[in-house]
């Protein structure tokens, strides 16, 4: 019902024959302060879904209302600190041949979790933390035995995969959201596409990417190849962080005045992310969304799950990745308790200073794999931390090499030991021959400084980025 004397918003916001949510657009006006708040509750409606439409998805989307699931979710999410569990859901089945084809997608069919995120809202819900599940995370699945965290939903659907996420976090689940993820080109396009940024080439023919080192404005096909692809050195870890990206730039886009004062655009925008989402418990999204009115993306942080190995071979002969677990507990006790999930490490101590200084140590790089100018940036990464590198770097005969290697001769461990300090997860390997080489491998580690600093500054495990620092700067 309207005021009186109310002119016709330039949006509407009303229920259809199913009780679902829908806008239009309608004649502008000049929004009022309460018509502004509408606006801007519908679209952190909207995001909610977002953040899972990024995983992986498919075109063609047919409309449908917000929907139901069973979760298992107990009670009302409460009003206060809240831990939602965003799953997206690949969902292939009603796809033509003609559309797989085109988007460079495969013939499988049913549904699995392609992307997984917690986000814990604070008690008095200014802020968000963000934090992203490896879906090749190697977990116990409650009655199923080992598998990978993704294997969940498989097994058991949403209640399982709840119960999964809950007890390898250490979480009480407040709220499950699923999200169909083949809406997530038209929500792109309904924003007029995402800027992004990436250091390094993508050329991804599986995913229809091919994309130069820089900056790049991408619209929803494009964007979904962006966010899925695996085609970068550290497979799904580094899709993570393009999937982070995206979030940001569609946060940022979404809250942008281009969006909020343009009628048709905001109303493509909700209707193209509601449409494919499913709740439990089932008081909808509106609500919570009137409680998150004052977030802004300074205020939403991205948090990485520490890992202790990136390479893990289970027993299935799948790889997958291991959690380093009292780590990650202690991130999620931060997190569960609103704090900053970024908790400075100690420092180290004396004793676990290297015996032999970098400066010391002369050491030769080869690459042992396909990938062009590996060894010239791990002699550049090894330089930089103080290391000797006189030749130029070489390549192996055999170009499998999965792990980097650090080989040394007789009488070199302690000088091993210090190369490998900047390596992490290097192998060491003696050797008859003299001196001291690595085998730069698939794993592609990135090299620490080994240098000292003046002011040396104590590093966070695990890392955050607020969504305003993930956002590309032209």
């Amino acid at each position: 019902m309207r005021d009186p004397g109310e002119e016709d918003a330039g949006v509407h916001v009303g229920g259809d024959a199913y009780g679902g949510v829908r806008l239009v657009a309608g004649r502008k006006r000049r929004p009022s302060r309460s018509a502004k708040a509408r606006r801007r509750n519908l679209i952190m409606a909207g995001l909610l879904s977002t953040g899972v439409l990024v995983g992986t998805g498919v075109l063609w989307a047919t409309p449908q209302q917000i929907g139901f699931v069973d979760a298992g979710v107990s009670d009302s999410a409460p009003r206060g600190a809240m831990n939602i569990l965003l799953v997206g859901v690949d969902k292939r089945d009603d796809l033509t041949r003609q559309q797989q084809i085109q988007l460079k997608l495969g013939r499988e069919v049913g549904q699995r979790t392609d992307t997984m995120m917690v986000i814990h809202l604070s008690e008095d819900h200014s802020r968000v933390t963000v934090v992203s599940l490896p879906r090749d995370t190697w977990t116990t699945i409650p009655g199923k035995g080992e598998h990978k965290i993704n294997s969940a939903y498989q097994f058991g659907g949403p209640k399982l995969t709840k119960q999964t996420v809950e007890q390898v976090t250490g979480l009480p689940i407040h709220r499950y959201i699923e999200v169909n993820v083949l809406g997530f080109i038209d929500v792109v396009d309904s924003l007029g596409g995402v800027t992004v940024c990436t250091p390094v080439p993508i050329k991804d023919p599986k995913a229809g990417l091919d994309l130069a080192a820089g900056t790049h404005e991408l619209q929803g096909a494009q964007a979904l190849g962006y966010a899925r692809t695996r085609a970068t050195a550290r497979s799904d870890l580094d899709r993570i962080d393009r999937q982070q990206q995206v979030i940001s730039a569609l946060l940022n886009r979404a809250l942008s005045a281009g969006t909020l004062a343009n009628p048709a655009r905001l109303a493509a925008f909700v209707n193209s992310t509601l449409r494919t989402v499913k709740v439990d418990p089932d008081d909808g999204l509106i609500g919570l969304a009137t409680q998150l009115r004052d977030v802004s993306l300074d205020n939403v942080k991205f948090a990485s799950v520490p890992l202790a190995d990136v390479n893990y071979k289970a027993p299935t002969g799948e790889s997958a990745v291991l959690w380093d677990k009292p780590a990650a507990q202690e991130m999620f006790r931060l997190i569960g308790s609103d704090q900053d999930a970024a908790k400075p490490s100690p420092k180290p101590s004396a004793s676990s200073a290297p015996k032999i200084a970098p400066e010391q140590i002369s050491v030769k790089v080869t690459n042992g794999t396909l990938v062009t100018g590996l060894g010239a940036r791990t002699k550049a990464a090894l330089v930089a931390s103080g290391f000797q590198v006189p030749d130029q770097p070489g390549n192996t005969a055999r170009k499998d090499f999965k792990k980097t290697i650090v080989r040394y001769g007789p009488g070199r461990a302690d000088s091993a030991h210090t190369v490998a300090s900047a390596i992490p997860g290097a192998e060491l390997r003696q050797v008859d021959t003299p001196g001291i080489e690595v085998i730069i491998g698939a794993d592609q580690p990135k090299i620490r400084n080994l240098k000292p600093t003046a002011k040396p500054t104590p590093s966070a495990t695990p890392s955050t980025r607020t969504a305003t620092q993930n956002i590309c700067k032209k």
